[in-house]
């Protein structure tokens, strides 16, 4: 199997499914631990405003709000790393985890960073896949919020790691 562009290939299924499963679904807005109003699976917007308290998702729009989400995400993140073959696995797990941590972080991020010095076009095999792998391991460092690590986010980024390696 070989790496192929990422422009264009938006959120898979598995995607999607990652970020359903490490957020979770509620149907009545609450705070994220970070003071941030968040409802369904991790939205932050419905109908182009921000969660508000109060606001209530249904299972069904929750879903469909999700793969929108998860599609934006996947459409920024593309356009911040560019040309950069990716294998799918490696795709899903960034996707998962810029869905986490928001588009602007990830863009400005050393994993990003990293992926994009993968196209310096003096690099041996060995070097690019040694940047691949940094890459990935970069995950593992994403796992704090409100200034604190969490235990969940160390379990998220531990799986979000384990599929970016092709483990998944």
């Amino acid at each position: 199997m070989k790496r192929q562009l990422i422009a264009g290939l938006g959120a898979s299924a598995i995607a999607v499914g990652l970020i359903a499963d490490f957020e979770g679904y509620r149907g009545r807005a609450y705070d994220d631990g970070v003071g941030v109003q968040t409802v369904g699976f991790g939205t932050t917007q419905i109908d182009g405003r921000p969660v508000r308290p109060g606001d209530t998702v249904t299972p069904e729009r929750a879903v469909v709000q999700l793969a929108r989400d998860a599609d934006r995400i996947a459409q920024e993140l593309a356009a911040c790393i560019g040309p950069v073959p990716l294998y799918r696995h490696e795709w899903d797990a960034y996707v998962s985890w810029a869905y986490n941590v928001g588009s602007a972080a990830a863009c400005r991020s050393t994993l990003t960073k990293k992926l994009k010095a993968t196209l310096t076009p003096t690099l041996s095999p060995s070097e690019r896949e040694t940047l691949y792998a940094d890459a990935c391991r970069e995950l593992l460092r994403w796992t704090r919020a409100g200034g604190r690590e969490l235990p969940g986010l160390v379990k998220r980024r531990q799986a979000e790691y384990t599929q970016c390696i092709g483990g998944g």
